[in-house]
């Protein structure tokens, strides 16, 4: 019978632990993200990569479930001390991190855990995404030549800037663009581990062109929107490392409080160094003043002491650095030691036997300690019974002995040790020692009381609220008194100021803005008590610190449309006391629900069906006896931001001579969220303009995701670029804008559709300079025009009459010599086969460019054709040669190709200075030229020279027709 009652008893033991167990769940997270992100990626193996730049917001969020209510935390990959997060942001849902900084990137932990199974962890890596300004520094090497009897003087511009991603580098002379090979005397460095990014220019054997402004170009190819970054070295004959000079002594010893000033002056170096101070502690101290090369110290401690460094740079050679160490007079507090130990049970002190009395101070600087000794008052002088010695070699650094041989009663008394400092300044330090009978016998001296350590009453458990200033505290007797050493005693954790251990004279440890993290037990123990075998007192103080309600969400916007639920939720994650908590529901001033915590952990409040006054900020307050902690809702109808597409198949729609259009297309970021988007706002306002030029786009029909919405842009002025403001407009009214820039690119099409290039952009159309030419065409704007700008030759404007407009010419200013020719390369086109066997019957294009060629010493404009797998035309395409005036022609010639090809602008310099030639919007057609120009040139008839001459007589003269 009781075997069966047992066997029931455990059946409904197991039953109850069954129906218990369902109310309970295990904790499940998964990270969500919000804030500035540039970009977030899920690779492979659920590996999620958040990047975001520098100086944004960081909002990450652990959503989690589980019952009970699981506890949150965040963590860092390989979290040190510099990685903790403020303590708001440790155990909160969400990880907030105002302005990030690089070294807060790498990977982040959210783990989530209430005691049912295993903790649940997800992570994400954080990229923070950067580009520093970039730094030329500048150095020289001089070696000799092989087998000559002279010397090269070779310079290397070094160019670095921190970024991430990879940073790449360019370098130009002036306005020259450098690259490996365009130049015989310039190299540049292209490192295989640096994926090919320059960085290192070499100039070999100085040459006295080398002497110029150099800049470098630092770029991360926009990544993030970080744009790029340029900085400009002036090289000259002159050009030194810096050098400097200290007028201080070292080392300078000080008094605290006083003003130490340090003077650094430069006596070499061009550019003109900069000066700077540094210190031993890798920080100056927030009250010094740095006043060009003086250092002033107001009022120093001997936390300041150190070694202080002067350092000069000018990116020249190395930083040139003089040093020099502040000393700060300071003795801490000493203690004494007894030989023999009285509290020894086997070495007591008697009458008739030796006493040594020993005292040590820590003194800055140890060489200017002296000691002295007093009994009851007066000085006491060495003797043959009573021997002070100082700096004993047996004993440690600034120690003073004081040895009483053949004790006597006689021999009673206060003796006092009084360290001093030679300097002044500093205050002196005395110990006491006392020796005095005992009725105890044998005769003993008694030397100390021992101590005593207890919590006055009422002080342990003490209770406060967060934010309150606490002091916890141990009543400490004994004589002479001992320090206090406070430590946790419950957990290994740092003391509120981040130390392990803190010392108390008082036995007082004094707590400001008390925090919830300093809840626990605190450990009150005497030091060593100055140097006797005494065994340490010890108690225990109870703090426990009271604080409002942690909850989640802090802050969430929700969007959503009239006529639809909304449910909103406020959690409890963490709160002291945790016993009657109640909530309030507020929607802005007005009382919408109330009540109490029952078993749950969270609080719903539900809107069945929106309505405009529905609208707005709701509040949940969860209170207790410490405060409220708030859960904010904003509820709006507000719609998503539209996103532009920026892949779109030719966006330049339109392109007339002085105006474009452009084809912009959008997709709406979750149009189903909120109501009905009825129309966008489109406002446009040309870059550098304060005005917005507004208008309304209607919607017809309802948007679906992802759906491709398009519109064209008219009549945008070339070569501008233009700012672009998209609005969505729901019932609610307007949503969230996007903004983009529209820049003008001419259209670049290998399949010949359309072809045009004027030059306005910097990679001109893929056009590139042949590398066996001569020299190279130059891209220009009249706007800009350079110091070789040689008059009565070349444009005043582009093609359109535009000073700020780009053209391509050849400049023939010296060095250039007679019958050097420079060519400009156009990109492959491609031509495809009517019939897989090849071409049979070439399609024909057309061929058109814009060219001036004003000037008495003007040469030869030349267009040719190339064609792949084919050897070089024997003759030109088109040519025309000499001064045609100060006027913009243009010159069209059909081309016939049977391959993938290029088109060839040759320029040949003329027999002087006024010979430029300049070549604008260049064009290529499908089918003949029509409208053809009433002269070509065509290399299917070779002429001579002199039929060149007179046609090209002919064709000025018939422009000069025209232009009348």
């Amino acid at each position: 019978m009781d075997l069966i009652i047992s066997v029931l008893g455990i059946l409904t033991l197991l039953l109850e632990g069954i129906s218990c167990q369902g109310v309970y769940a295990p904790p499940t997270v998964r990270i969500v993200h919000s804030g500035h992100a540039c970009n977030v990626e899920e690779e492979r193996h659920a590996e999620r990569v958040y990047t975001i730049r520098e100086g944004e917001t960081l909002e990450l969020t652990c959503l989690v479930t589980g019952h009970p209510r699981p506890q949150i935390r965040w963590t860092k990959t390989a979290g040190s001390v510099s990685d903790r997060f403020q303590d708001s942001s440790v155990f909160n849902e969400t990880l907030h991190i105002t302005k990030i900084q690089r070294h807060q990137g790498g990977r982040y932990y959210c783990k989530a855990e209430n005691g049912l199974g295993s903790p649940a962890i997800k992570s994400i890596r954080v990229d923070v995404y950067f580009l520093d300004d970039p730094v030329v520094t500048v150095h020289q090497s001089v070696g000799e030549a092989k087998e000559q009897f002279y010397y090269e003087r070779t310079v290397f511009l070094r160019c670095m800037a921190n970024s991430n991603p990879p940073v790449r580098y360019s370098w130009h002379r002036g306005r020259d663009v450098l690259s490996q090979g365009s130049d015989k005397g310039v190299e540049i460095y292209e490192p295989f581990f640096t994926q090919g990014e320059t960085k290192i220019l070499k100039l070999k054997n100085l040459r006295p062109q080398d002497y110029a402004n150099y800049s470098c170009i630092a770029s991360v190819r926009n990544v993030c929107g970080i744009s790029d970054r340029n900085i400009v070295f002036k090289l000259t004959n002159k050009t030194v490392s810096p050098s400097i000079k200290l007028l201080v002594e070292d080392p300078i010893v000080v008094n605290p409080g006083q003003t130490v000033s340090l003077v650094c002056i430069t006596t070499g170096g061009e550019p003109k160094p900069t000066l700077s101070w540094v210190s031993s502690s890798d920080r100056l101290p927030e009250k010094s003043v740095v006043k060009g090369g003086t250092l002033t110290l107001p009022a120093i401690t001997s936390d300041e002491a150190g070694v202080y460094s002067c350092v000069a740079t000018n990116n020249v050679g190395n930083p040139a650095k003089k040093s020099t160490t502040i000393v700060v007079r300071a003795m801490k507090k000493g203690r004494f030691w007894i030989t023999p130990d009285p509290y020894h049970n086997d070495d007591n002190i008697q009458i008739g036997r030796e006493v040594k009395i020993s005292c040590q101070v820590e003194a800055t600087p140890p060489e200017e300690l002296t000691f002295g000794w007093l009994k009851n008052g007066r000085a006491l002088r060495s003797s043959e019974r009573m021997v002070i010695t100082q700096t004993d070699p047996d004993t440690s650094p600034g120690t003073t002995n004081l040895d009483i041989i053949d004790l006597k009663f006689t021999d009673f008394g206060t003796y006092t040790c009084v360290a001093a400092l030679k300097g002044g300044g500093i205050p002196e330090i005395s110990i006491d020692v006392n020796i005095s009978s005992t009725t105890v016998p044998p005769l003993f001296f008694s030397f100390l009381v021992p101590p005593n350590l207890t919590v006055p009453r009422g002080k342990s458990p003490l209770v406060v609220q967060e934010g309150d200033t606490v002091e916890l505290e141990c009543l400490v007797s004994g004589k002479p008194k001992p320090i206090i050493l406070w430590s946790r005693a419950d957990k290994e954790a740092p003391m509120p100021d981040g130390t392990l251990q803190v010392e108390s004279y008082d036995g007082v440890l004094r707590i400001v803005n008390v925090s919830r993290e300093m809840t626990g037990s605190y450990r009150c123990q005497t030091s060593q008590f100055n140097g006797f075998n005494v065994k340490p007192r010890e108690a225990v103080v109870e703090l426990i610190v009271q604080y409002p309600p942690s909850v989640e969400p802090v802050s969430l916007e929700m969007r959503q449309g009239l006529g639809r639920p909304v449910a909103i939720n406020c959690r409890v994650l963490r709160a002291h006391p945790s016993r009657v908590l109640r909530y309030e529901w507020r929607l802005g001033n007005r009382l919408l629900h109330a009540g109490h915590f029952d078993q749950s952990d969270e609080t719903e409040y539900t809107v069945k069906s929106l309505n405009r006054e529905g609208w707005g900020e709701y509040t949940c307050d969860i209170i207790n006896e410490a405060g409220a902690g708030r859960c904010t809702f904003l509820v709006t109808g507000k719609a998503y931001p539209p996103e532009f597409y920026y892949d779109t198949y030719s966006p330049l729609w339109q392109n007339r001579p002085r105006v474009y259009g452009f084809k912009l297309q959008w997709t709406q970021m979750n149009p189903n969220a909120v109501d009905r988007i009825v129309a966008y706002r489109l406002g446009i306002r040309q870059m550098g303009q304060q005005r917005w030029w507004e208008q309304e786009i209607t919607v017809e029909g309802t948007i679906t995701k992802g759906e491709l919405i398009t519109h064209n842009l008219t009549e945008l002025i070339k070569p501008e670029a233009y700012e672009v403001r998209l609005t969505p407009i729901t019932r609610f009214g307007e949503g969230d804008s996007t903004i983009r820039i529209i820049t003008y690119s001419a259209p670049v099409n290998p399949h010949l559709r359309e072809f045009h290039c004027s030059f306005e952009e910097e990679p001109i159309c893929m056009f590139t300079q042949d590398k066996n030419d001569d020299f190279d065409w130059t891209r220009h704007s009249a706007a800009t025009r350079d110091t070789k700008y040689t008059p009565n030759t070349g444009p005043s404007g582009d093609r359109s009459g535009s000073k700020q407009g780009f053209y391509m010419y050849i400049e023939t200013s010296r060095p250039r010599k007679e019958g050097e020719v420079a060519r400009l390369v156009s990109p492959f086109f491609n031509v495809a086969p009517k019939n897989p066997y090849g071409i049979t019957n070439p399609p024909a294009y057309c061929f058109g460019f814009f060219f001036h060629m004003y000037g008495k010493h003007i040469g030869t404009l030349n267009a040719l054709l190339r064609q792949k797998g084919q050897a070089a035309t024997e003759g030109p395409t088109w040519s025309l040669s000499g001064n045609q005036g100060d006027h913009w022609k243009q010159a069209k010639v059909s081309i016939h190709p049977t391959a993938s090809f290029q088109v060839v602008l040759e320029g040949i310099r003329g027999p002087g200075i006024e010979g430029d030639i300049a070549i604008d919007d260049v064009t290529l057609e499908e089918g003949e030229c029509r409208d053809l120009p009433a002269i070509n040139l065509r290399s299917a008839a070779p002429s001579t020279s002199a039929h060149i001459r007179l046609l090209s007589v002919t064709l000025a003269m018939t422009f000069r027709w025209g232009h009348r």
